[in-house]
């Protein structure tokens, strides 16, 4: 399956029962927290050595209620602790990984 073209798009593919393994890995973490799979998501996260682990990492964190550790992830994905709620900032992961 080929990566979505829209987060209206990517929200469609929830129904399915796995996440495509041609996505890129940071898409795949967003999949699996939107599937409510925090532990996938997480997993995925931890090994994408880079900013956008950092930010899939400091998001899932931060959805969790662990302000402290999602504020070093933050830091770490050069961003700023957000002051919009999870389901924007999950949109924005979405989208901003859509267009990678």
């Amino acid at each position: 399956m080929s990566v979505p073209k829209s987060f209206e798009e990517f929200n469609a593919t929830l129904s399915q029962q796995s996440a495509p393994s041609s996505w890129p890995e940071a898409l795949r973490a967003m999949w699996f927290d939107a599937k409510g799979d925090w532990e996938s998501s997480h997993d995925i996260a931890q090994d994408l050595h880079n900013t956008n682990g950092s930010w899939i990492h400091a998001y899932l964190h931060r959805k969790e209620g662990d302000k402290f550790n999602a504020g070093y992830w933050y830091r770490m994905a050069e961003k700023k602790f957000p002051s919009i709620n999870l389901e924007d900032e999950q949109r924005q992961l979405v989208e901003y990984f859509l267009t990678q």
